[in-house]
Parts: C-alpha cells; structure tokens; sequence
C-alpha cells in the first residue's frame, strides 16, 4: 500500500469529484443507452447461470443492477438443505475480498484520525523494530507491506470473539519483514489483519463492529454482518457453505468442523472454525446498496471515494489490471471495471462495479469449486459485450 502519491482518479468524468457533476453511480451527463439483451432475464447469461444450477454447478445468487435499478435477479440451490430452506436474493453469503478493511482505513483517513502514509509503529506496538519503522499504511493497503506471516493454524476451533482477537493480534506480531516495503511482488504482504489492528486502535471499536456501524447501517445493508457461527447456524436468512471433497460429494461447513475443502490452494481449512468467519456475511442487494453509498458520499466524500478507487499502479502480481486501495480495476470495452472476487472454503463470491455506465454485478455462491472466471467472464460479456478472458487495454477485461 508505497510513497503516497495518489495517480488519476480511475473514476470517469461523469463520477468524478473534478468535473463538478459528481455524486451517482453511473449518472452521466450522456443518454443512458439501452439494457443490453443478454443482461435481461431469458438472455444468455441467464441462460448460463440456469445450465450451471441444473448440472448442480453453481448454488447461490446473481444480481445485475443498472443504475440503482435491478435487472436480473437468480437464486438457485439451497441456503441449507439439512432445513429444507432454499437460497433467495436476500441470503446471506461468506464474502471473499470485501472492501471493507481498506475503507475503513480510508474513512478513517478522511476523518484525519489517520495519515496513509504513518507507519506501522505510528499506532501498534510489539512489531519488530523494521516493520514498526518502515511499513506504511499505504504498503498495507496495497499488498506491498513486504510482511510474511506464519501459517495459520487452519485446524483450530475458535469458541468466543475474544479468543479469535487475541490470536490474531499474537499472530501479527510474528510477521517478518522479507522484502523492502513498497517493492512489487508475486507473493504480495497484504498485511489485512494489521490493517484490521490499527482501525481498532484508532476508533476503540473491534473491527466487526466498525464496520457494522460506519458502513453496513449508513449504506442501509441490514443483511449483512459478521455473524458468529452460532449465529451462523441459527439464522435462517444466512446460506450454509457446502465444501467440495475429494470424492466429488459436499459437506456443510458450519455442522461439521471436522471437515474441510479439498479445492487446491486452500485444502485442509474450514472457515467456520473462525468464530466470526473471515471476510463476513453479505446479501446481493447489499453489494448493489454498498456501490451506490461508495459513489453519492454516504461512506466517503467524493474526494475521498477518488482516493479509494484511483489507480495507485499496475497490478503487481501479473494479472491483468491496477491496483487501487478497494479492489482490482480493469478496463472493459472502454470503461472502468471494479472488481474482486474469490473463493472461500464452501463459498465463491465476485463483485464488480461499472461506475461510468452504472452497472453492478454480482455472484455470491455457496459452493466452492464452481467456474467462477467463466462466471465473471459470461457476466462481463453480457454488460459490456467484451469477450471472455479478453486482456486489460484499448478494448477488453482481466479476472477479478
């Protein structure tokens, strides 16, 4: 998150705080143009997505909204089938890659509580003496920390909020400094959970509850939340995760702990071992709620938000895109695509935000294992018209 200069702001003209028209998502001084087909209910992406539920391929929600305004709208599966209860657009799902670390940091920022550019030791002690001195917020914010972390104990079961706070902030405190602060790499030292630390220190709040009160409530995302497993298991309106094993079969996350994914690159965890599981609980409508509170001030100013969503650099990592504090942004057809996405033990979620044109897409699924860049790509294909796996530049759209 190096050196603090922020680039040209990723928004377009007609969101930008610099152009005076500032204020919605996708409310351009230009005719709004006509719904693509293959974004309404019978077209192709709908299609897609009900092929993929009938081969029992995909589980969960897709949204698009345009303009604040919902155009497609799909549940399949089942949000817990020991209960019988089905999945619907206002179930909640285990969100990979929220925003909310970095935006709470950048609020905070926006307060003046917090200067991007302080180091490490500006706010939290017992980190070594380089990390303390040389690590920036920036550097956190943008994966360049230059930060290793110990493997996590993937098979330890949390049993209250205070336990799972307490190991993290001991497990901060092994990290090491292995390459200099603000260098790119392939292996990037997001440094989330010291992020997480300083917005505790700052406010006096746990996280979980920063984030319910300062974004969930102000942006209206009355689904959502950092529920705890038992929460998890009691409420109805939250899905289940089913992980996918070696066999092909798929067990419930939540009701059997003593199981975990078999999906390459994060075998052997089960995030509801977490008391509050990683990343929280999100409803579709709440991302689409949460697009439009980023863009008309209700969590940032338009400055700020410019801060939030600008392109800092290219993608380090060697995927196609830019890095901004909030997400992954591509260029898609000639506009700007904000996106992230990824996958959970049980759970596969992307979002992705149109700010020039006003679209919002949405998939929140509660599989693992499912095609989810063939997902993205069908959906990108569908708002934009680009090709799937085109290349970020003059015309087309990288992977979230």
């Amino acid at each position: 998150m190096a050196g603090a200069a922020v680039a040209a702001p990723l928004l377009g003209e007609a969101v930008t705080a610099q152009t005076g028209r500032g204020g919605r998502l996708g409310h351009a001084d230009t005719a709004p143009g006509q719904i693509p087909p293959d974004t309404r209910p019978g077209g192709a992406y709908d299609r897609y997505i009900a092929k993929l539920a009938a081969e029992d391929k995909f589980s969960g929600v897709v949204l698009l909204s345009h303009r604040g305004q919902t155009v497609l709208s799909r549940s399949y599966g089942m949000a817990d089938k020991e209960k019988g209860i089905r999945n619907h657009e206002g179930a909640a799902f285990n969100l990979y890659g929220g925003p909310f670390v970095s935006l709470s940091i950048v609020q905070l920022a926006q307060q003046g509580k917090v200067k991007l550019w302080d180091t490490v030791g500006a706010y939290l002690t017992g980190f070594a003496k380089e990390i303390a001195e040389q690590v920036r917020i920036h550097h956190l914010l943008m994966g360049t920390s230059g930060l290793s972390f110990p493997e996590h104990d993937h098979q330890r079961i949390f049993h209250s909020r205070e336990e799972q706070h307490e190991y993290y902030r001991q497990y901060t405190r092994q990290a090491k400094l292995v390459i200099a602060p603000g260098a790119g790499s392939d292996k990037p030292g997001w440094g989330a959970d010291v992020t997480v630390q300083i917005v505790e220190a700052v406010t006096g709040m746990t996280f979980w509850d920063y984030v319910h009160e300062h974004i969930f409530r102000r942006c209206g995302m009355t689904g959502s939340a950092f529920y705890t497993r038992p929460q998890w298991l009691a409420d109805e309106h939250i899905a289940h995760s089913y992980m996918k094993q070696a066999d092909g079969s798929r067990v419930d996350a939540v009701r059997y702990l003593d199981k975990d994914t078999s999906i390459p690159g994060i075998t052997g965890q089960n995030n509801a071992r977490n008391f509050v599981p990683d990343g929280g609980f999100v409803t579709a409508p709440d991302l689409v709620r949460f697009a439009e509170g980023l863009y008309d001030g209700t969590v940032l100013a338009p400055v700020w938000a410019d801060v939030f969503t600008s392109v800092k650099a290219p993608n380090f990592r060697g995927s196609p895109g830019f890095s901004t504090y909030g997400s992954t942004a591509h260029i898609v057809e000639g506009q700007w695509e904000l996106a992230r996405s990824g996958t959970y033990p049980g759970s596969a979620t992307h979002w992705s935000i149109y700010p020039d044109t006003g679209w919002v897409g949405v998939v929140l699924s509660n599989y693992d294992g499912i095609p989810l860049q063939e997902i993205i790509g069908r959906q990108r294909q569908a708002i934009t018209g680009a090709s799937p796996g085109d290349g970020d530049g003059d015309g087309g759209g990288g992977g979230g």
